[in-house]
C-alpha cells in the first residue's frame, strides 16, 4: 500500500437538520478523484484507507457515513437509509467541484458503491469494489441467523453472539437484536453492540484472531447495521442491485474478492460479474479484510491500472 499522507483539508458537512458528515481530502489536489466508501454500516474509516491510493495521482476523498466515525451525531439511525447516504455522496461531489470521480467500496461500501453508480452513472468514472455484498435476505441470514450458513463454521463464536439473546427469540436473531440495541435498557445495549460487533469482527480475517471490541464503539456498527438489515438495505423490489444492472454496464468495473471471505462469500461477487459483462472479477487467496495482504495488494493494482482504464 502507498504510504499514509495527511489530509489537506477535512470538515463536517450538514447533510440534514440532523446529520453532519466528515469528509476529508488528500493526496493530489488536482489529481484524478476518488471516493473511498467504507464499510459497516456504521464502521467509519481509518487514515490508513487513504493508502489504496498513489497519493501523486489521486485526489482522496474519503467520508464517514452518517451516524459514525468522526460524524455527528454518533450511532444515530434517524434519517439514515440508504438513499440518504447516496445523497451525501452527490452532496460532497458536488461540494468539491468534482466533475466524475471514481468510487471504491468494500463490504457494505459494495453496497453503496453500486447504488451510487445505479443513481448517478454519469458521474462515476470506474468503480473498484472489494467483498461483495449486495444486502440481500440470503447474505443477512448467512451472517447473522442460526444454522443458515457461517454459524456452522465457527459455533464457539457463535454461542458468544447468541448469549445476550433470549433461548425462545433467537429463531429471528436480527429482529431480537434490535429489540436490544433499541430498548431502554443501556447496559443491555451495550453488551448486545459488543456480542455483535465481536462476531463479526471475528469473521472478518482470513486467519480469525480473538477480538474483544469495546462496547461504546460497537454501539455504532451494530446499531447502524441491525437498523440497515431489519429494513432490507432499503434496496427491495425496483432498487435491488442485481436488477439495475444495466444501468452501469457501461462503468470499468474491477472487482476483488477473497476465495475465503466468510463474510460476504463469492456467490455474490459472481453473480454481479455475470450481470456486468464488463467487470473482471479477480478471486485472491485471502478473507474479508481489505488489509489482509494479498487483497491489499490486489485492490492497490486495481487503483493504478483504473487511472489509465477509468472513463474520465
Amino acid at each position: 500500500m502507498y504510504p499514509i499522507v495527511e489530509p489537506l483539508r477535512s470538515g463536517l458537512l450538514r447533510v440534514s437538520d440532523v446529520h453532519q458528515i466528515y469528509w476529508e481530502e488528500s493526496g493530489n489536489p488536482d489529481g484524478l478523484p476518488v471516493i473511498f466508501l467504507h464499510g459497516g454500516p456504521g464502521a467509519g474509516a481509518s487514515p490508513e484507507c487513504r493508502g489504496f491510493f498513489n497519493p501523486e495521482v489521486y485526489q482522496i476523498v474519503i467520508i464517514d457515513q452518517r451516524g459514525c466515525g468522526r460524524s455527528r451525531p454518533f450511532a444515530c439511525v434517524e434519517e439514515n437509509t440508504t438513499w440518504d447516504l447516496v445523497a451525501d455522496i452527490e452532496a460532497v461531489r458536488t461540494m468539491l467541484g468534482i466533475e466524475k470521480w471514481l468510487v471504491f467500496g468494500g463490504s457494505w461500501g459494495s453496497t453503496l458503491a453500486l447504488a451510487y453508480a445505479q443513481s448517478h452513472p454519469q458521474r462515476v468514472a470506474g468503480l473498484v469494489l472489494r467483498g461483495i455484498f449486495l444486502c440481500r435476505p440470503s447474505e443477512i441470514d448467512w451472517l447473522y441467523e442460526l444454522g443458515s450458513g457461517v454459524s456452522q463454521i465457527y459455533p464457539q463464536q457463535w454461542q458468544r453472539y447468541l448469549e445476550p439473546v433470549a433461548p425462545q427469540k433467537r429463531g429471528q436473531m436480527v429482529s431480537a437484536y434490535h429489540e436490544l440495541l433499541f430498548g431502554d435498557d443501556e447496559q443491555g445495549r451495550l453488551k448486545a453492540a459488543k456480542a455483535w460487533a465481536d462476531w463479526e469482527s471475528y469473521l472478518v480475517h482470513f486467519e480469525p484472531q480473538e477480538v474483544d471490541e469495546n462496547a461504546q464503539e460497537a454501539l455504532a456498527i451494530a446499531s447502524i447495521e441491525n437498523h440497515y438489515f431489519v429494513n432490507g438495505g432499503w434496496l427491495q423490489g425496483e432498487r435491488a442491485i442485481l436488477a439495475n444492472a444495466a444501468k452501469i454496464r457501461h462503468i470499468p468495473t474491477v472487482i476483488v474478492q477473497g476465495r475465503y471471505d466468510l463474510c460476504t462469500p463469492m456467490q455474490s461477487a459472481w453473480e454481479l460479474a455475470n450481470a456486468l459483462p464488463q467487470a473482471e472479477l479477480r478471486v485472491i487467496q485471502g478473507g474479508h479484510s481489505s488489509f489482509d495482504t494479498a487483497l491489499a495488494a490486489a485492490l492497490v493494482q486495481a487503483t493504478d491500472e483504473m487511472a489509465g482504464r477509468a472513463d474520465w
